[in-house]
C-alpha cells in the first residue's frame, strides 16, 4: 500500500521537517525539537498539521439513527454546531476507534473524524451497516478532499480570531462555528488534543497552503509533540492504548465510560457493555519515582510480579519525571499505590497518579 502524503508535505520538507509514518501517511514529527514545539502549546501557540486524520460525511433522513447506532455517545443531543467525543464499538464492546463527531452547522449531515489509516474501514462499517438495516443515509469518504490544522495552546484563540473572518471568541469548548481565513472557507471547531485550548479547522484541502500561511508567525509542531501533549493530558492514542485486536478494551476498561450512553435504543457492542462496567483491569497513570522511559509493552509489577502493562509512556517535558499509561489488575488501581515498571531488566519504582497527569499538576 503506498504511502499517502499531507498538501502541505513538500512545503514541509522544504522547511525543514523530519518526517515519520504515521497510519499510512508520511507526516511531521517535527519542525524543530519536540521540546521547543512542546513548550510553545503549552506556554503560547503552536499549529499542526493533522490533514491524516480521516474525514467522514453521513447525510439523508436516517443519517442521526446511523451515527447513534455505531457510536456510543447519543448524536441526538447535538444542535446545529455542536460536537461530541465517542467511541464506536465491536459487538463484543471493545474499542475499534475513537472520533469526535460534528454536527454540522446548517444541520443537514454529520461529520465525523476517524483515526488515521481508519477512514476506508469506518465508510465500510457505515455502509455496511446502513444497508443491513435498510438505512437511508449517505457516506461519503471525504479524507482525501479536505485538510485539518490544529492551533492550540494558551494564545491560540486569539491567533486564529485575528485570522478570520468572523467573531469566534465565544464559541464554546465542542462547538463549531463557518468562518473564512483569507479567503478560504473553513469550519473552526473549539476541540485539540493537546490538553490546551484552541481550534481545529476543518477546509477544502487546496485552500491548504493559503490558511497555513496564515499562521506563520505560529511555531509548526509535528506528531512527537503532540503525542508528549496528549499524553500529559492523559488523552488516549487509538492503536496503542487501544486497539481491536492488540489491545482490545472497552470503554469502561479505558475509562471512557462518560461517553458511552447506555440509556440509547441500541448501539452496536451495547448488550456486551450491560455487565462490563465493574472490569477485572482499568487504565491507570503512573509516575515513576527514578530515571528511565516507560516504552509501550513494559511491565508493570506489584511485589516482583506483573499485574499490568504499560500502554504509552514518556519522560514530561511540563513535568518533568516520567509518565506512563498502562492497564493493572482493578486491585492495584488506587491513586498512591506504589508499583514497579520494568525498563531495561531493572524495576523502577512508580507511584499510581490520574492518568489526567496536567490536569493533577495545574491544580
Amino acid at each position: 500500500m503506498s504511502t499517502k502524503r499531507p498538501q502541505l508535505h513538500e512545503k514541509h520538507l522544504q522547511s525543514g521537517a523530519d518526517f515519520t509514518d504515521f497510519g499510512g501517511w508520511d507526516m511531521p514529527v517535527s519542525f524543530d525539537s519536540i521540546q521547543t514545539e512542546h513548550a510553545a502549546v503549552r506556554d503560547s501557540v503552536g499549529i499542526f498539521d493533522v490533514s491524516h486524520m480521516g474525514e467522514v460525511t453521513v447525510s439523508g433522513p436516517e443519517a442521526a439513527e446511523l451515527m447513534n447506532r455505531l457510536t456510543t455517545n447519543d448524536v441526538t443531543a447535538l444542535d446545529p454546531g455542536d460536537a461530541q467525543y465517542a467511541c464506536i464499538l465491536a459487538e463484543d464492546g471493545t474499542i475499534i476507534d475513537d472520533t469526535v463527531v460534528y454536527f454540522q452547522p446548517d444541520g443537514e449531515e454529520y461529520l465525523f473524524i476517524p483515526n488515521a489509516g481508519n477512514d476506508k474501514a469506518m465508510v465500510n462499517h457505515w455502509t455496511d451497516h446502513a444497508a443491513a438495516n435498510n438505512l437511508d443515509a449517505t457516506v461519503a469518504n471525504r479524507t482525501q478532499d479536505l485538510g485539518m490544522f490544529a492551533v492550540q495552546g494558551p494564545d491560540a484563540v486569539e491567533y486564529v480570531q485575528a485570522a478570520a473572518a468572523d467573531s469566534l471568541e465565544d464559541v464554546s469548548r465542542f462547538s463549531t462555528r463557518e468562518t473564512s481565513i483569507d479567503g478560504a472557507d473553513c469550519l473552526a471547531a473549539r476541540t485539540g488534543y493537546t490538553g490546551e485550548d484552541g481550534f481545529e479547522l476543518i477546509f477544502d484541502a487546496d485552500d491548504s497552503e493559503m490558511i497555513w500561511d496564515a499562521f506563520d508567525d505560529v511555531q509548526p509542531c509535528g506528531l512527537g509533540a503532540r503525542d508528549t501533549l496528549r499524553l500529559e493530558a492523559g488523552l488516549l492514542l487509538s492503536g496503542q492504548d487501544f486497539h481491536p485486536e492488540d489491545e482490545p478494551r472497552t470503554p469502561y476498561e479505558a475509562r471512557l465510560g462518560f461517553v458511552v450512553d447506555s440509556s440509547k435504543p441500541f448501539f452496536v457492542g451495547q448488550e456486551a457493555l450491560r455487565d462490563a462496567d465493574n472490569p477485572d483491569e482499568l487504565l491507570i497513570g503512573l509516575e515513576l519515582q527514578e530515571r528511565g522511559v516507560p516504552r509501550h509493552g513494559y511491565p508493570i509489577l506489584h511485589d516482583g510480579e506483573q499485574v499490568g502493562h504499560v500502554t504509552s509512556g514518556t519522560m514530561s517535558p511540563t513535568l518533568e519525571v516520567p509518565i506512563a499509561l498502562g492497564y493493572v489488575d482493578a486491585a492495584y488501581v488506587d491513586e498512591g499505590t506504589s508499583l514497579g515498571v520494568e525498563v531495561r531488566n531493572r524495576t523502577v519504582a512508580a507511584t499510581v497518579v490520574s492518568h489526567r497527569f496536567l490536569q493533577e499538576h495545574r491544580e
